[in-house]
């Protein structure tokens, strides 16, 4: 295998299995601030404690994003070091100003939050988790912008020695493409996060132990995952696609297949591409709602990938189409249900009905499938381009790192994580078995017994 493909694949299977972490404590984040403030306007310790117990998964995670975000850095310059020598003066900064400003802000008011509840005061402590908060999306929007520019470059100045600068900081920061991205995979976050909550308290309910948290989980988790479910779809992703129909459309023709140019476009729901035939077997479509959803109109033209060179086609395209049919699949899956399950917590009978606990409970691992499907979306639709119309992606690889040095460390990587997952999982899970009670058994006693 030649070295770019190699140094593609370690820096997708590296930067994929970080983001199983951070996803679920930027939306853990929002929940604990959630719980402190129910706790602060209600003053009940079943909330306080209910903060507490996700407090230390979330430190869990906080810890493995850090050990796993490290090595990406390092690939800028190792494998990816022409990228880095002509880009550094643009994506350095925003990277400089989230390991200076967003991580030291969210590390140290975690520290403040695990450990100095017993110095703080109640709206002391609430303000601690509310940093945290505050420091976990600060950290997202300026990993964000980063990747934005790379999506839809602005406010950048090409030297002599063929590098880039920043022209103006602020055209820079306040990139569309950059919030439109943010808002939406914050959202994906929120996702995670609430059917992580709410599957633990399906799962306690079901078990029927810790069944009092287990519904408390079970009310929050619901109600985030729907409004964040409906969110993700409308505004920020239909805002989005349109943003992506409108600067990248080689992008849009990708993820749905289209091969030509169509008047009235149909959005497929099922089919296999054949990029060979240029062609979609098998498919399930539904006639002009394509150009509706991207044009408002149902009689709007919308590029084919015959209107663009073929080496400038996304690739590999059938991974594309795929990714993206599958990440809208499953978010319309995350709709229905929550909108099952927020219909029966409005009836008072969520807690009881086992046939939705179990679906509930069954799809915690889905949103980290749907994350993961929409960043593989955005970057390979990006492709060929590295920085999208400005440098292409085999442009930036380091041409000195030989594929065999790449596939040693991928190796590495691959049996490092493995250790990883298998210490997340046994820490994880013991955390959920013992409840969140079992740390502090003075406070469970208090609680039970005023309970």
């Amino acid at each position: 295998m030649e070295a770019l493909l190699l140094d593609r694949i370690q820096f997708a299977f590296t930067i994929t299995y970080h983001y199983l972490f951070p996803q679920l404590t930027m939306g853990l984040a929002l929940l604990m601030v959630i719980m402190k403030l129910i706790a602060l306007r209600t003053g009940s310790d079943r909330w306080n404690q209910a903060a507490r117990f996700w407090a230390k998964i979330f430190a869990i995670n906080f810890l493995l994003g850090v050990v796993t975000g490290i090595p990406m850095e390092f690939q800028f310059g190792t494998n990816w070091s022409e990228f880095a020598r002509r880009t550094g003066g643009v994506i350095g900064q925003p990277l400089a100003m989230e390991g200076v400003f967003a991580f030291f802000l969210e590390s140290t008011f975690l520290g403040l939050f695990l450990f100095g509840e017993k110095r703080l005061s109640k709206l002391q402590h609430f303000g601690a988790a509310f940093m945290v908060f505050l420091g976990s999306w600060t950290s997202g929007f300026f990993i964000i912008v980063t990747d934005a520019w790379m999506q839809h470059p602005v406010a950048q100045r090409l030297l002599p020695n063929g590098t880039y600068e920043v022209a103006s900081f602020w055209r820079f920061m306040l990139n569309p493409w950059a919030w439109l991205q943010y808002a939406h995979n914050m959202c994906g976050a929120v996702v995670t996060a609430s059917f992580v909550v709410a599957a633990t308290g399906a799962f306690y309910l079901l078990e029927k132990s810790h069944e009092e948290f287990g519904r408390l989980f079970l009310k929050i988790g619901v109600i985030a995952g729907l409004i964040s479910s409906i969110v993700q779809i409308f505004p920020t992703g239909d805002l989005h696609g349109r943003y992506v129909a409108k600067y990248q459309p080689a992008a849009i023709a990708g993820m749905e297949g289209l091969f030509r140019t169509q008047t009235g476009a149909p959005v497929v729901l099922i089919g296999q591409p054949d990029e060979s035939a240029q062609r979609i077997d098998n498919p399930l479509a539904v006639n002009d709602v394509l150009s509706f959803l991207i044009y408002g109109t149902k009689s709007a033209e919308v590029k084919g990938l015959n209107e663009f060179p073929r080496d400038q086609w996304p690739a590999p395209l059938p991974l594309l189409y795929y990714s993206y049919h599958i990440m809208a699949g499953l978010g319309t899956w995350f709709l229905v249900l929550m909108l099952a399950a927020g219909l029966l917590l409005w009836r008072g009978k969520l807690c009881s009905a086992r046939w939705i606990l179990w679906p509930i409970l069954l799809s915690f691992p889905l949103p980290y499938v749907a994350n993961t499907a929409g960043w593989m979306t955005a970057e390979i639709g990006r492709q060929p381009w590295l920085v999208y119309g400005l440098i292409r992606t085999a442009q930036g690889y380091s041409i000195h790192v030989s594929a065999g040095n790449t596939l040693f460390t991928l190796l590495g990587f691959l049996g490092m994580y493995a250790v990883l997952s298998i210490l997340w999982i046994v820490l994880v899970y013991r955390f959920i078995r013992t409840g969140p009670l079992a740390a502090q058994p003075e406070q469970a006693a208090e609680t039970l017994t005023t309970a």
